[in-house]
């Protein structure tokens, strides 16, 4: 989710807050000014169906659904719909920065106001969006009964996650449980409770052992399980280290996801194309704000170079000022803010079906070994 590369991420977010605000217009005028209004056209093209391993499912939160159920909108592989109320806070301070002192009286915390996350899903699926990821797990405040109840309650699948997050963020256990414990934690989850990922799983700056653990354990897990991977990156710091132990262990790089990419000082897109070499997806997905107009040249060139097939977008949403509901693009943003940017620039309607469609489908789809 959130990296520490302290003032760069801040002053992002800050950008995109002040965004936001200037873009104070209806989801119609938005989708009108952007020319989103067929957002879903790409999505009925009369694609040739991805080819799926036998048996293979995608896990939601309600139930497994095969894989052809989501052929008709994008789903978004790395997002959050449900935090604890401390957590930017606790990041902040891993992150050696102090919590802004209140402006105003206290708010509930957004991800807890089921009502207002349920017209926000709504909204996402007017926008073409078929499926969620959810990228937390304990450790970050995730609470599976609320996503339980706003995927009833909206109708969006959701696929909730398992895992380990970041150093900053480990429960004081995993100083000394052993690489075989954390595996038997991670399997025991994807038996008892309705997970299709593993993910978010982070570095927080320099791989630690405690990390490195963590994630040969994690590989070990997706070994097990076959449950999927996905990663954070600090600004895509240390992503081919993450691929090497996970590989390290037997995990087949298609089965990975490398997060936050687009935030590398990769200029040529050469660490990108390497990982996209061997196999894993990479993950642009911070997108929706003011980071995109590097993207959208960062993926223009890897799609030049054949590499379609290892790209995945989302826009990792945590902050309430992007909501609809707060005059913001909502969850769809990858769809909505994004997805026009690569339109203008030349992307065929073919390759954003293939992006946003299929390549989170042959992901997420796995044939269950438990």
């Amino acid at each position: 989710m959130f990296d520490d590369h302290r003032h760069l991420c801040i002053l992002t977010r800050i950008r995109e807050a002040v965004f936001v605000k200037q873009q104070a217009i209806t989801r119609r005028q938005a989708l009108h000014v952007l020319g989103c209004g067929a957002l879903a056209a790409p999505f009925s093209l009369a694609a040739q169906e991805p080819e799926f391993p036998k048996g293979a499912i995608i896990r939601t939160i309600l139930k497994d659904l095969p894989p052809e159920a989501l052929r008709g909108g994008a789903t978004l592989f790395h997002e959050h719909m449900s935090l604890a109320p401390d957590f930017m806070p606790r990041w902040l301070k891993a992150a050696g920065m102090r919590t802004p002192s209140p402006t105003a009286a206290p708010q509930p915390f957004f991800m807890q106001d089921l009502d207002l996350m349920v017209d926000e899903m709504k909204a996402a699926a007017h926008d073409g969006v078929a499926c969620i990821v959810d990228g937390g797990h304990d450790d970050m405040g995730r609470d599976l009964d609320f996503l339980r109840q706003l995927s009833a309650k909206s109708g969006m699948p959701i696929v909730a996650s398992c895992g380990y997050y970041a150093q900053p963020f480990y429960p004081p256990k995993i100083a000394t449980m052993s690489e075989a414990e954390i595996f038997e934690d991670l399997v025991h989850t994807a038996n008892t409770q309705p997970v299709g990922a593993l993910g978010e799983i982070g570095t927080w700056d320099v791989m630690t052992p405690d990390e490195r653990k963590v994630f040969r354990a994690v590989g070990k897990a997706h070994l097990r399980t076959n449950l999927p991977i996905f990663t954070h990156t600090g600004h895509g710091k240390g992503a081919i280290e993450q691929l090497d132990v996970l590989e390290s262990v037997g995990v087949q790089p298609q089965r990975i996801v490398i997060g936050h990419i687009g935030g590398l000082s990769d200029p040529k897109v050469e660490v990108v194309k390497e990982i996209c070499k061997r196999g894993a997806f990479v993950g642009y997905d911070r997108q929706g704000g003011p980071g995109d107009a590097r993207n959208v040249t960062q993926v223009q060139m890897l799609i030049e170079a054949g590499y379609a097939a290892n790209l995945m977008f989302a826009s990792d949403f945590s902050l309430a000022p992007q909501l609809v509901h707060n005059h913001g693009p909502g969850y769809a943003k990858t769809l909505t803010v994004f997805v026009p940017k690569l339109r203008e620039a030349g992307v065929k309607e073919e390759t954003l079906h293939q992006i946003l469609v299929d390549n989170p489908r042959r992901f997420l789809a796995f044939a269950p070994r438990f």
